[in-house]
């Protein structure tokens, strides 16, 4: 049975981030306000339709209670203000911090004495004191740690993962001052069933955020460099780690693939390059990493063209099936997908490019997998969805394809093989 409270909370951005916050602060009892600036997505949610694919958020959203709203005058009922929008990169790596500052500006005419605002989004170390601050202050024209509070929580949240979720992950607090750290680390154990560790200041909880996608980069880009080494040396990359990872301890298990997505991996280690930059410090390694991953879909390009090569034909003028666009298996979410970058250069080498993905619908991809296979000399598995997984050569075999890159290592290499079809995995020795 819910246990009600009286307090209300605001989340304001409702995409993969604070949805699922809103949905679960609701299901501990709050009264929750969702807000948004996109019209139509308040829109599918008043009416219950969930704005990406989510089984588990789309049975929660139906039995909520939560309110959706574009008008922020609705924060004068809180007492909490989460924010969640999206903290984006331009082009050229920089920083996007626009949507934070919107959403600062949008919130802060309707502060009152006592409020918490707490921010998820992703951020580098001191933009909670040298950006939010400024602008909460400016416009309220009150105190932090006087009149209201501010603490940083950044997210975690790994869409698609049935084990850890929004409700168990433990998260890390940071807050410009201890009543807010206190008022914060209550709201936050009240809804989570994992623990909440208190960082010492908001630049040390902005860090964390950065620090942990960080790592998991330079592990990718580590083993993609193995993966691009071994193929010239004849070497099985992956039976290398799974090697190494019997090992119990000091070695932690990542693999190859065709590159890396999403909203963090990618996206973080630019937030602590520029910062530091800024500061007088060059991050040559993270540099380095980001310049690895960021190679992957053209490596991944140049194993199309040598399947091709073996089958005496060329990457100019031959069709190449591209399936997956999301940047991970069985989701939607095609932020900072690879799978773009492997079209491109597919592209400008000249080949015939169709696309599939069953859970991402553009004007440019098929309808079908038979559709888009159709004359194909060539397939790239961009991303590992379960239909992808349990394809077998027989299909290929069945409509005339060659050449199988599997930018996932997601498929049966042996059964491929044996099928007569030439296999590339990343990282694979065949």
């Amino acid at each position: 049975m819910k246990n009600e409270k009286k307090e209300t909370i605001a989340v304001v951005g409702l995409g993969y981030v604070g949805l699922p916050l809103a949905l679960l602060a609701d299901r501990k009892g709050y009264r929750v306000i969702g807000i948004d600036k996109d019209e139509l997505k308040v829109d599918k949610l008043m009416r219950r339709i969930p704005t990406y694919v989510d089984k588990k958020i789309e049975n929660e959203l139906r039995k909520s209670n939560l309110e959706v709203t574009t008008d922020f005058k609705k924060i004068e009922e809180t007492s909490t203000v989460i924010i969640c929008v999206p903290t984006p990169v331009y082009s050229n790596h920089m920083p996007n911090l626009d949507p934070v500052k919107d959403a600062c500006k949008s919130i802060a005419p309707y502060l009152k004495e006592g409020h918490l605002v707490i921010l998820e989004s992703t951020v580098n170390p001191g933009v909670c004191e040298g950006i939010i601050l400024p602008i909460l202050e400016g416009i309220t024209k009150m105190k932090v740690g006087r009149d209201f509070y501010l603490a940083h929580c950044p997210e975690r949240i790994n869409p698609g993962d049935k084990k850890w979720n929004v409700e168990n992950i433990p998260r890390v607090l940071g807050s410009f001052e201890e009543v807010g750290l206190k008022k914060a680390k209550i709201f936050y154990e009240s809804i989570l069933n994992a623990k909440v560790k208190k960082m010492e200041s908001l630049k040390e909880a902005e860090a964390v955020k950065i620090v942990e996608n960080s790592f998991r980069d330079i592990n990718i880009a580590f083993v993609n460099e193995l993966a691009r080494s071994f193929d010239c040396l004849g070497i099985d990359a992956i039976n290398v780690i799974d090697g190494a990872a019997t090992k119990p301890f000091a070695f932690m298990a990542h693999y190859p693939g065709c590159g890396v997505g999403g909203h963090c991996i990618p996206v973080d280690p630019y937030y602590l390059i520029e910062y530091a930059k800024e500061n007088g410090f060059e991050h040559r390694f993270l540099s380095l990493a980001r310049l690895i991953n960021n190679d992957m879909p053209q490596f991944t390009v140049d194993l199309v063209s040598k399947g091709l090569l073996e089958k005496n034909l060329s990457l100019l003028g031959s069709k190449v099936a591209v399936l997956g666009l999301a940047y991970k298996g069985d989701i939607d979410d095609c932020r900072e997908s690879p799978s773009f970058e492997i079209i491109k250069h597919l592209r400008a080498g000249g080949a015939i490019v169709s696309i599939f993905d069953p859970f991402v619908k553009t004007e440019s991809s098929e309808i079908s997998l038979e559709a888009a296979v159709k004359d194909a000399q060539a397939v790239v598995v961009a991303t590992a969805h379960s239909p992808f997984k349990k394809l077998l050569p027989d299909f290929f075999v069945k409509n005339n394809i060659g050449v199988v890159v599997d930018g996932r290592n997601c498929l049966s290499e042996s059964k491929f093989i044996s099928a007569g079809i030439i296999y590339k995995g990343i990282g694979k020795k065949s």
